[in-house]
């Protein structure tokens, strides 16, 4: 089976909400290639390494987190970005990306992929009214051991997470945004979490947890946004009936 391009286009743009989103990059099809899409391959990011595996595999387009086309980016096309649209057009393969669109879905999204594996049940937007705004939250009903959490990321994640807080500290309010999302920690301590989760760390992020009273884990920006990207390609593979190939490309950082 297969489904059109830009049909494809309008039904992510919808489910993802794109329109209520201020974003630092273009959300939705950023590169356009063939009319029909039969095969799917997802990843965190177009790099090289993703889009020569998408050839590989015969790929009509490529689904990712991270894109091109950044603000404040040089706009040439000249170089390792010039290579990369000469792949993608070469092999007429469509590029799709969806940055805060796909952090912030409350169920396909990176940040309530985060929330499974850290095995809550239920989780919310830390503003309920703001539904862009990339900060979640939610409960472990009858508290859990900071180390019993960081080794639960660590096994679903696959990677060491730096830790900031005693690890025998029990733990009942959590919030998280994934990626680089080490700014919004003040976010998270005035909304009274007691740990806060991201992919990335920053030097004073340290004292501000320990300032604030908090727990802190960096848990891996690649890591952490393997989740949406996975899992919105599965919903595409179910819905329209394609097949569909999550890559991981090893990141470290």
């Amino acid at each position: 089976m297969a489904v059109g391009r830009d049909e494809l286009g309008k039904v992510l743009d919808s489910e993802l909400c794109v329109p209520a989103f201020k974003d630092y990059c273009p959300n939705g099809l950023q590169v356009e290639g063939r009319d029909e899409i039969n095969v799917l391959v997802s990843g965190v990011t177009a790099c090289q390494a993703l889009l020569e595996s998408a050839v590989t595999l015969k790929a009509d387009a490529v689904l990712v987190h991270h894109g091109y086309f950044w603000r404040g980016e040089d706009e040439r096309l000249v170089g390792m970005k010039a290579q990369r649209i000469r792949t993608l057009l070469e092999a007429g393969i469509s590029l799709f990306a969806y940055h805060l669109p796909l952090d912030c879905h409350p169920t396909l999204g990176n940040n309530a992929g985060l929330a499974r594996a850290m095995g809550l049940r239920e989780w919310q937007g830390i503003d309920p009214e703001d539904a862009t705004h990339p900060v979640f939250c939610g409960v472990f009903d009858e508290g859990a051991r900071l180390s019993d959490v960081v080794d639960r990321l660590e096994h679903e994640l696959q990677r060491e997470a730096l830790v900031v807080g005693d690890p025998d500290t029990i733990i009942r309010s959590a919030a998280w945004c994934t990626g680089g999302g080490q700014a919004y920690i003040d976010d998270a301590a005035s909304y009274g979490a007691e740990l806060f989760i991201t992919g990335e760390v920053s030097e004073q992020t340290v004292h501000v947890a320990r300032e604030r009273g908090l727990a802190f884990v960096a848990a891996g920006h690649h890591a952490t946004e393997r989740f949406g990207a996975r899992s919105l390609g599965h919903w595409i593979a179910n819905r329209f009936g394609i097949d569909h190939h999550f890559v991981d490309i090893n990141n470290p950082a």
